[in-house]
């Protein structure tokens, strides 16, 4: 684990990067978040997906997969694949600051 400062306030980061405690995220720390990932700026597709995956974690305890992500986030998996090319559901969770999903290496 590895402490570090995101959009002015100390986090800390699993060793892939994702935040160890999801309660601490910000939008300001997303967006630093994307930036580690090649991502920048942040569309409002991305924040669609971002806050979708945020409020899907809230309320099951676990983030959907690429396919439910797909079927129910309002973006299709071709475009997911376009906005977060190195694996949606990975990259999604880990700027929205929740935990990897099940099924993702």
């Amino acid at each position: 684990m590895t402490l570090t400062t995101l959009a002015g306030v100390d986090v800390e980061l699993n060793d892939e990067g994702f935040l160890v405690d999801p309660d601490q995220w910000t939008e300001e720390i997303a967006v630093e978040l994307a930036r580690r990932e090649g991502i920048d700026p942040l569309t409002d597709q991305h924040w669609q997906v971002v806050r979708f995956m945020r409020s899907e974690y809230l309320a099951k305890r676990t983030g959907p997969t690429v396919r439910v992500l797909g079927k129910t986030s309002g973006v299709s998996i071709k475009e997911l694949y376009q906005l977060f090319p190195k694996g949606p559901a990975k990259i999604a969770a880990k700027i929205a600051g929740i935990p990897k999903p099940r099924g993702c290496i």
